[in-house]
């Protein structure tokens, strides 16, 4: 695949992926979100002002997402020091983190407990994946927007049809149309996923994390 279709096809492949996850990882295991860690915050809050127990998952999952973000950021700097670049070993660890979360999960059986100790790991393994996956677009590829956080990509999207519409100066024009075209594949990319995502989660369960899983794979051969 050429160099250039890769560059606008991988974010749109890594939204998919963090659409899927998200929700099959909402679905399957008890509300837990994967790729919108700001969601699992909100559960743990309202919990807590509520005066009842949140789940376990839910308040690890902040504390393990931004250790997985610090992590991914020294071994993208190590990388850096080497004269490597960093892409394409952040996508492998991603797969990596993504493999582990799918057998864990696979491992469980057909029925699966959220609270068990087994399927509280299988989450951080998801929402590890789900933070390497922030970083490397953060640290590997310049100028994409973003492919999990979507409510940053839709907002930037209407402002800049709004800049579209309402402009006048042509060079806000233009850098908002150039923006656009960037951002509403990731935003597409990651409906996508949730649909494909919930719609295997209801058929199979959680071995429809297979779908996220392979196209991982895509995207490392991508990267």
């Amino acid at each position: 695949m050429p160099i250039a279709l890769n560059a606008r096809m991988l974010p749109v492949v890594l939204s998919v992926i963090a659409g899927s996850v998200d929700a099959i990882s909402f679905l399957g295991l008890g509300g837990l979100f994967t790729a919108h860690v700001t969601g699992n915050l909100v559960v743990f809050v309202a919990h807590l002002a509520a005066g009842s127990h949140a789940p376990v998952a839910n308040i690890l999952s902040v504390p393990v997402f931004v250790a997985a973000l610090g992590l991914a950021r020294l071994l993208a700097g190590a990388l850096d020091r080497l004269g490597l670049a960093s892409l394409r070993p952040l996508l492998v660890l991603q797969l990596s983190l993504l493999a582990g979360f799918c057998a864990l999960c696979a491992s469980s059986g057909a029925s699966v407990d959220p609270r068990a100790t087994k399927a509280i790991c299988a989450g951080m393994l998801g929402v590890s994946a789900m933070a390497v996956q922030n970083a490397l677009v953060q640290i590997s590829l310049n100028g994409v927007p973003s492919t999990a956080v979507m409510t940053t990509n839709i907002t930037r999207f209407v402002m800049d049809i709004g800049e579209l519409m309402l402009g006048r100066k042509p060079s806000d024009v233009a850098r908002a149309r150039d923006r656009a075209m960037l951002t509403w594949p990731s935003i597409v990319g990651f409906a996508v996923g949730c649909g494909l995502g919930a719609t295997c989660e209801g058929v199979i369960g959680l071995r429809s994390l297979a779908l996220p899983l392979v196209l991982a794979v895509f995207a490392v051969a991508m990267g």
